[in-house]
């Protein structure tokens, strides 16, 4: 899993059949602190993610293709949670 804040969308006229009426979205990679830390993914919206928002990013194909339920779709990463916080524990 990837921590993520989208940035924003990709629009393409000539895609693949999976793409029609899904939305890609570019995010951000955070740091476990919610900090850029460097690099973007293009990744499918499965749950109606945002501008601004901070995600979890699924970025391993097969589960991916379990998720839209498509064993041969052409993807890799895609969202699947939107984060509300993220509490990290020091010892």
């Amino acid at each position: 899993m990837i921590l993520g804040r989208i940035v924003g969308n990709v629009v393409s006229t000539i895609h693949h059949s999976i793409v029609e009426g899904r939305k890609l979205l570019v995010a951000e990679r955070l740091d476990q602190h919610g900090r850029p830390s460097g690099g973007y993914l293009i990744a499918f919206d499965a749950i109606g993610a945002g501008q601004g928002e901070t995600v979890l990013i699924l970025d391993e194909g097969n589960g991916a293709r379990q998720i839209l339920d498509d064993a041969n779709a052409p993807v890799r990463s895609i969202v699947v949670a939107i984060v509300d916080a993220v509490d990290i524990e020091t010892n």
